[in-house]
């Protein structure tokens, strides 16, 4: 072990240690999709590392903890759904833990019985399931409830807590759920809480859970009861931490700390999945989605209450997607439709300065070291940097459908696709020493 005085006197003497980077949940540290490493490849072309099948399927991301590497899986045929724990350097299984065993829920043809994202900080992993084995409480849910066409019954969120040796340490039931789309909610990490986003068709709900033992600390109840997916964005703006997303017919900020409203906008539309990214140079948040009207909007954080007169900075119906979530790279807002279009705007002023043709697209969209990452449904991985044109700087073939958003730490790439865990680039040697 390092004497403490020793690693002081290291970081001081190589400030580049100071920016390895785990991706420890949903879009990463920052919940942006950003890493601020370095020395990523640019191609999977001649960058392989590892490549490893996993067992079942699923489209959550896989998270990044040091010399750990995080997934989640659905295996139909014996109804479970498990976290799975690789080594980093070889892609090696080193456990496989059962969280939930319950009959496999119907879903969307795009989505997954494994689609949330774990979380981890550092010493538990936490993840979220849909149970839907009628229970007591689901029963009384669906008495005399008329079930619509193409309507499920409803099901319970699971939220659980594994220590890094793959030991339950709790399990909790936060409520129901009801989505013919299927579930997908991944817990975030919060100071000492587990945050779960439960919109769904009946009493929508966020709560958040102590990351020790999974204690309820605060619940709100979310209003106009309809199914969107969002993971929340948490950012200290305008001197208040806000919790923001979109969801359920409105975009609502929170304060994380209490559950809280602090503001509320109205519309644009009625379902949503794509998360919400701020931009440092304007100022200001984007919203992108959703179903069946589709917007992307650029609203100003500071305001209090209702502010759909006042905070629409400005707004557009082109180059929207419903479920890849955008990216700011500099000043520029990068977003692709679900058909697979991608633009580039003008953060600030929303002014469209490209499109590119890339195919059907539900992986979000992930950056570093300037470059944006796009992975297309079919696998083809293109590296763009950002400008007033299209310049693309590399493309290649992953040979294997994606629909997950990929994790980035310390110069390397990890992509799940739906048969394999892929890992690109080598570990930078100056951050792997951290």
């Amino acid at each position: 072990m390092i004497p403490l005085r020793t690693l002081f006197l290291l970081l001081a003497l190589s400030p580049s240690l100071l920016l390895a980077e785990d991706w420890p949940q949903w879009r990463g540290p920052r919940l942006d999709g950003t890493s601020k490493d370095t020395g990523f490849p640019v191609s999977a072309d001649g960058s392989v590392t590892w490549k490893v099948e996993l067992p079942g399927s699923g489209h959550a991301s896989p998270i990044v903890w040091q010399d750990r590497i995080f997934a989640v899986a659905a295996i139909a045929e014996k109804e479970e759904r498990v976290l799975l724990c690789l080594d980093r350097a070889s892609g090696k299984l080193l456990w496989q833990s059962t969280v939930l065993k319950a009959p496999i829920e119907s879903i969307h043809k795009l989505n997954s019985q494994a689609s949330s994202t774990p979380a981890t900080d550092g010493e538990r992993v936490f993840t979220a399931f849909l149970d839907n084995t009628e229970t007591d409480a689901t029963r009384a849910a669906n008495a005399g409830r008329v079930i619509g066409k193409g309507e499920v019954p409803k099901g319970t969120v699971v939220i659980s807590a594994h220590d890094f040796s793959g030991k339950q340490i709790w399990q909790v039931r936060p409520g129901l759920f009801s989505s013919k789309h299927g579930f997908c909610s991944s817990p975030i990490v919060f100071e000492d809480k587990v945050i779960v986003n439960c919109d769904h068709d009946g009493d929508g709900y966020i709560v958040a859970l102590a990351r020790t033992d999974g204690k309820e600390l605060w619940r709100i109840a979310r209003p106009n009861n309809t199914r969107s997916y969002c993971v929340p964005l948490i950012r200290d703006i305008g001197g208040r931490t806000q919790m923001v997303l979109s969801g359920t017919l409105c975009v609502t900020s929170y304060d994380p700390r209490t559950g809280k409203l602090l503001w509320i906008i109205d519309g644009p539309t009625e379902q949503f999945v794509a998360s919400i990214v701020y931009s440092e140079q304007s100022g200001l948040l984007y919203m992108t989605g959703g179903f069946p009207e589709h917007h992307l909007l650029a609203i100003k954080p500071d305001g209090s209450g209702n502010v759909t007169s006042t905070h629409i900075v400005w707004r557009t119906n082109k180059g929207v997607s419903y479920v890849p979530s955008p990216l700011i790279e500099g000043s520029h807002l990068l977003n692709v439709s679900d058909s697979g279009v991608a633009h580039c705007f003008d953060a600030k002023s929303g002014e469209i300065q490209w499109e590119e043709r890339m195919r059907e697209h539900h992986a979000s969209l992930t950056s570093a070291e300037g470059h944006v990452f796009f992975i297309n449904d079919f696998g083809i991985l293109r590296t763009v940097q950002p400008d007033k044109t299209y310049k693309l700087l590399a493309e290649s073939d992953l040979k294997e459908k994606v629909f997950a958003s990929p994790a980035l730490s310390e110069g390397q790439l990890f992509i799940r696709t739906d048969k394999s865990l892929i890992c690109l680039g080598k570990r930078t040697a100056k951050t792997a020493a951290r």
